[in-house]
């Protein structure tokens, strides 16, 4: 296996770490199986708050897919093909994983952790950070289930931008076309992004997940049965409802359940 997946908890923050640092953490078939297993681990985990996922060391988020690997896992259409279905089914876990996912990102992030960062919900990068996805040059296609989060998160026409130049850019025009969040100087990039984390964790649990649920219910363009309308309308019978409403009042910190 190339790289691993590390997995850290410090509270009800989960960290998930790309590491394959020698290689710019690029993520071999090993890693992206293990990716897709965790996040649906965690995603089965209702005891969390939020998840954050980055690159081992300060240099890479991740530089996509390991090209090491191609003579075994990409030799032709049809390994390539088995490749792709585990690599569509990690970005489908992170995707629909129920907890928000703050993406940290130090130094490089393209190809395939461009195409991650894609599926989480913030994503904080470092003033010297660059993306792009250049596998044009490798004579690749990026496939419809990586394509998908791409076209979600900045729309066909860049995305085609970004695929038909191939071009790396900084992190600044990676904030214009909408693929990061924040930028923030590259010192301060743990900080803002556990920043970020516990904000999120310190609200309402099932509040995060239920607006999750609704986003990516509202990407689709049929619109809500009355049954889903009605599920905005749960939140008033939880505890949590009645926990924040009363610390409101007694201008106190709320102290979440998630139930």
């Amino acid at each position: 296996m190339s790289g691993e997946i590390l997995l850290a908890r410090d509270g009800d923050i989960a960290t998930v770490t790309l590491s394959n640092p020698g290689r710019l953490n690029a993520l071999g078939l090993g890693s992206w199986k293990r990716l897709g297993e965790v996040m649906r681990e965690l995603d089965a985990d209702k005891s969390l708050g939020c998840i954050v996922m980055r690159g081992a060391g300060d240099k890479a988020f991740a530089a996509g897919a390991d090209i090491s690997e191609f003579e075994t896992t990409r030799r032709n259409a049809k390994s390539a093909k088995k490749y792709g279905a585990v690599l569509e089914a990690t970005m489908g876990a992170i995707a629909r994983c129920r907890h928000p996912i703050v993406a940290m990102i130090h130094g490089v992030c393209v190809g395939g952790g461009l195409e991650v960062i894609t599926q989480c919900d913030l994503r904080i990068c470092g003033a010297s950070s660059r993306f792009g996805i250049p596998i044009k040059n490798l004579g690749l296609v990026v496939g419809y289930g990586e394509m998908q989060g791409l076209i979600a998160l900045v729309g066909r026409a860049v995305a085609l931008e970004i695929l038909l130049e191939g071009r790396v850019f900084g992190a600044e025009e990676a904030k214009d076309k909408g693929l990061v969040s924040r930028v923030v100087p590259d010192d301060k990039v743990e900080e803002e992004a556990t920043a970020a984390a516990r904000r999120i964790a310190d609200g309402a649990p099932l509040v995060a997940r239920w607006h999750k649920k609704f986003a990516r219910r509202l990407a689709n363009p049929r619109p809500p049965t009355a049954a889903e309308r009605d599920e905005a309308y749960a939140c008033y019978d939880t505890e949590d409802f009645k926990a924040g409403v009363r610390a409101f009042l007694a201008k106190k910190k709320p102290e979440f359940k998630g139930r």
